[in-house]
């Protein structure tokens, strides 16, 4: 379940399931079950339930929602932005079905509503919603938020794009947030993440093989997307055939990016690591290591005969390396090379004043290269699609404009990281805790990425893994981590994954998976446990 669609995707995904024979109100039915269900889960019954439903089919599942809650015992009211008799389709079908009163919705309204409520059921608006919140919309959400109700948003909280996950001028915050088939972009990529609280899925009876059909490029990124492409350690390994990766250190002064680098390139289990230091610079970085070699180099043309071994398979250019000419030219010498790479840092800001000179080296280059900027160092090489300056593009989008132009697998990283492939495709991590926001924690990064491209993986399975399994020693390390806690981290959570891997295939997942975003493992909530799918409880 690790396919994400965009608002424009799911809305095609619900249409095949209808023309296959699934009506739609039965996909209506069973997804206000879903948010009921969310609902009572984490509000004992007797909680006042207060229901606000907008005039599409998001209001629609917030109709549903209310009348298996109050069939539940809950004291429900319901409240309705716009004229009822305007409800067409399926929604007009699940306002018929709602014995309960339906009060108007606005801003001076809602607040006598909410100081009654134990917790909000947000049927406003779903992932669709595109354009700012105004007038009457946009002065309920501003009175919920105040309120500091909990809310429970259908299928993304009220004022989130689902494509972007920008806040379309407000937007609520919700404890839990219950969406349909398939998560949307908008639930992992900030801020529309930081609003969506747990998230869970509901399998509302579109089949999978819609899917195929659609043929979503955007992934959620975790094991599923590359665990079959990590080798396990074998019997037969020696350290030769697990890779050798290269790490460039920096001046005498700046080798412990670098040194942070390598030793996290031999953890995720590179068979050898070396760094290769100036030679002012190759005592100091000796004495720090241990398993990890350092070779000297006096200038670049010794710097490209350490590469001329095939052996070596692997390089990371760039943490604490020196922004100026001399880094681009041992970067230019390393594209000459076979090796595949990572850029980071000063590798990528040394290029700024010329992006395509490194551009033209890496496009047709057998070998993958990888790149790691954060949004500062993705806007001095991508003038036009840098955060400010694309007009309002997903991070998605800007990151696959980029690994198209560059020829290079992209890592754009941030609290919603994207890993996009020049091929089309795209993946979002969300497993990053704020912890990771430490000096050296990139560097960690791109040895992980260097020593996972040494062991064989290809560029965008070795960046997509390397930004898990970072994310995921994050969580482990917890609350006042630093960067040299992290490469320790590595060996439970591999140990971990290599079980999994040998596990039997799993049974198919239950009817709805809760995510409890990106510090907390999967839960599991079972929805639907009986079958009056149609308004009535008729089928």
């Amino acid at each position: 379940m690790n396919e994400l669609l965009t608002p424009a995707e799911m809305g095609r995904a619900d249409r095949l399931a209808i023309d296959a024979g699934t009506p739609g109100i039965r996909l209506m039915e069973r997804a206000g079950r879903a948010v009921a269900d969310a609902t009572a889960f984490r509000h004992v019954l007797g909680t006042r339930v207060l229901v606000l439903c907008g005039p599409g089919n998001n209001g629609g599942d917030g109709f549903v929602a209310a009348r298996n809650l109050a069939e539940r015992g809950y004291a429900v009211r319901l409240a309705l932005l716009g004229d009822r008799a305007r409800l067409a389709g399926d929604a007009a079908l699940a306002a018929a079905a709602w014995r309960g009163g339906t009060e108007p919705l606005d801003g001076d309204r809602v607040v006598p509503l909410l100081a009654q409520a134990g917790v909000v059921v947000d049927a406003l608006f779903g992932a669709g919603l595109a354009r700012a919140l105004e007038g009457e919309a946009r002065r309920v959400v501003e009175a919920v938020e105040r309120s500091g109700r909990p809310v429970v948003a259908v299928d993304l909280p009220s004022g989130i794009d689902g494509r972007t996950g920008a806040v379309c001028g407000a937007a609520l915050h919700a404890e839990t947030t219950v969406t349909f088939f398939r998560r949307k972009p908008g639930h992992l990529l900030m801020p529309g993440r930081a609003h969506c609280g747990t998230v869970i899925t509901a399998d509302i009876g579109i089949p999978d093989w819609t899917l195929r059909e659609i043929g979503p490029a955007l992934r959620h990124n975790g094991p599923p997307l590359w665990l079959d492409r990590l080798p396990a350690p074998r019997l037969d390994d020696h350290k030769y055939s697990r890779g050798h990766a290269l790490v460039l250190s920096g001046p005498a002064l700046r080798t412990g990016a670098a040194r942070l680098s390598a030793e996290a390139a031999l953890r995720v289990g590179a068979g050898l690591v070396t760094l290769v230091a100036p030679e002012a610079a190759a005592a100091v970085a000796a004495a720090h290591l241990t398993a990890v070699m350092v070779e000297a180099f006096a200038d670049p043309a010794g710097f490209a005969a350490l590469l001329a071994d095939p052996r070596r398979n692997a390089m990371v250019l760039g943490p604490a390396a020196g922004v100026g000419e001399g880094t681009r030219t041992l970067v230019l010498a390393a594209l000459a090379g076979r090796a595949a790479l990572v850029l980071d840092a000063d590798a990528l800001t040394s290029f700024a004043d010329a992006p395509d000179a490194l551009f033209d080296r890496i496009r047709g280059r057998p070998a993958p290269v990888i790149l790691t900027p954060h949004e500062g160092e993705f806007a001095r090489l991508f003038a036009d699609l840098g955060e400010r300056q694309a007009g309002g593009r997903p991070k998605t989008e800007r990151a696959l404009a980029a690994a198209r132009r560059s020829g290079a697998i992209i890592v754009l990283k941030g609290a919603d990281t994207v890993v996009a492939a020049p091929d089309g495709r795209a993946a979002i991590n969300d497993n990053a805790p704020p912890d990771l926001a430490t000096a050296g924690s990139g560097d960690v990064l791109a040895g992980i990425a260097g020593g996972l491209l040494a062991r064989g993986l290809p560029g965008f399975e070795a960046a997509a893994a390397a930004v898990w399994l970072h994310g995921e020693c994050g969580r482990r390390a917890g609350p006042g981590l630093i960067a040299e806690d992290l490469a320790d981290e590595l060996k439970p959570v591999l140990a971990d994954l290599y079980r999994r891997a040998a596990l039997p295939p799993a049974e198919p997942p239950p009817v709805a998976t809760r995510s409890e975003g990106p510090t907390l493992p999967p839960r599991r909530l079972l929805v639907g446990s009986h079958d009056e799918d149609e308004p009535g409880g008729t089928d």
